[in-house]
């Protein structure tokens, strides 16, 4: 269950076998049956979650019931309320498996415990947060500036393997889209 967590790590870091065994006993592995949360909007983030199998959305509920969804997570992505997370304050996220799912957690002590007894894991977090701001900088730009059609265009390209396996109203939901919207602009690509 931790050759893809590790696989990852040393794609960014080098991670000797000694660290290895010392960062899996940090590690707690769950599985997730589809639809089960992980974290509920309300509660305390106490773990980051690297997905090993599966799929994951994190999104918010707004007051007519609609969800919103912020972040899809597959294979080899990372997926917290990073908030709450690392300020102990209530998560503003809900997240749950849209498929059945297997993750591997690193709790908050863990987390801290490990920042101070390994650099390859500083490394690994900094460059882990780095790429999932840059992530939402990009991602913020184009909501501002780049017409629907190009935006969904554009997340097809970045992200093919969640088109395949997440249904168009949840894509519709991340764009920020209603699914109708969304299949006119499927609609219009199609056309040409």
């Amino acid at each position: 269950m931790y050759e893809l967590f590790f696989k990852s790590f040393r794609q960014k870091v080098p991670l000797s076998a000694e660290e290895e065994t010392q960062l899996k006993r940090y590690l707690t592995p769950k599985k997730l049956r589809k639809k089960q949360y992980l974290l509920q909007e309300g509660d305390v983030c106490k773990a980051i979650a690297f997905i090993e199998k599966g799929a994951l959305k994190a999104y918010s509920v707004d007051e007519k019931g609609n969800e919103h969804i912020i972040q899809f997570g597959l294979e080899g992505w990372i997926i917290s309320d990073l908030y709450s997370f690392l300020t102990g304050e209530s998560a503003t996220y809900n997240i749950d498996a849209i498929e059945d799912s297997e993750v591997l957690l690193i709790s908050k002590s863990a987390h801290e415990e490990l920042l101070l007894e390994m650099p390859a894991y500083q490394t690994f977090t900094r460059l882990n947060i780095t790429g999932a701001y840059l992530a939402m900088q990009k991602r913020l730009t184009s909501i501002i500036s780049t017409p629907l059609k190009e935006q969904y265009t554009d997340f097809i390209a970045l992200y093919p393997d969640i088109v395949q396996r997440v249904p168009q109203h949840m894509i519709a939901s991340y764009l920020g889209l209603k699914p109708e919207t969304l299949s006119r602009v499927r609609q219009k690509i199609a056309q040409k």
